[in-house]
């Protein structure tokens, strides 16, 4: 039986790459602290947006996007909702 996938050279890859593109968190926006200890809150994680538990591929780069620690945990398994169209406003009745 096989170790760990997210211990081989091809997830570190991914890491990797996206630790080069500094790129702020996939869910709320702001910066990632990308040298952080990986147990801070605020620290890099991959996030896979198809998550594994339901077909995802592991490393697929177009998967996967980075969020901070707290933010991925919070996201758990969930895929990420469609987004929903802006209701028309009606004009204002003078």
């Amino acid at each position: 039986m096989a170790g760990n996938p997210r211990n081989g050279r091809p997830y570190r890859r991914l890491c990797a790459w996206l630790r080069a593109q500094r790129l702020p968190c996939a869910r709320c926006g702001h910066n990632i602290g990308y040298e952080l200890d990986a147990k801070h809150p605020l620290s890099f994680t991959v996030d896979h947006v198809i998550p594994l538990s339901k077909g995802g591929d592991l490393l697929d780069r177009d998967n996967a996007r980075p969020m901070h620690r707290r933010c991925n945990s919070a996201k758990g398994n969930r895929t990420p909702a469609p987004p929903q169209p802006k209701p028309q406003r009606a004009s204002r009745r003078w």
